[in-house]
């Protein structure tokens, strides 16, 4: 599956089955930071929350939607970008350290096997996000990053189909 990828990329790939022994090597030596998302149609504004969360600690670990978890939760007609893709894209970035997927459409379940130190969420969902009472029942903190306004895959599709009409 990542085999015409370069060498920094592949190393960055934690498998969802390798994801609880890996996180807990790295927390015995490095401050792990998580952020999830769907990442689909990277923009600037996804840079800007990848680089802030990077510098809540040492390492920053970034989970993707799935393709099918975001059609779930978002529309039939997304993702725009392929899982496969979307991964080479962030492990690409200078920023990110790990990323690897999950299934669901929330993040619930890979943060209880990840148990970071820090979770970073955008401002939309605020410091009483789904994933606030997991974070600090596991004695992690949750670090909120306000959004770059006008940055987001729904403006930016929406300013596409306007463009295109």
């Amino acid at each position: 599956m990542f085999d015409s990828w370069s060498k920094e990329c592949r190393k960055k790939i934690i498998l969802p089955s390798d994801l609880k022994a890996t996180s807990e090597k790295i927390k015995r030596h490095q401050k792990l930071v998580t952020l999830n998302g769907s990442f689909d149609l990277l923009h600037a504004g996804h840079l800007y929350m990848l680089q802030e969360a990077k510098k809540q600690g040492d390492c920053l670990l970034v989970a993707l939607n799935s393709d099918e978890s975001i059609k779930q939760y978002k529309s039939k007609d997304r993702p725009i970008i392929s899982l496969h893709h979307r991964l080479e894209m962030m492990a690409a970035l200078q920023c990110v350290d790990y990323v690897t997927w999950f299934e669901e459409t929330d993040p619930l379940k890979i943060l209880s096997l990840i148990k970071p130190h820090v979770h970073v969420n955008g401002s939309e969902y605020g410091k009483t996000c789904l994933e606030a009472d997991l974070i600090n029942q596991q004695g992690g903190t949750l670090h909120i990053v306000d959004l770059k306004d006008g940055l987001s895959t729904s403006n930016i599709v929406e300013k596409i189909r306007t463009i295109c009409v």
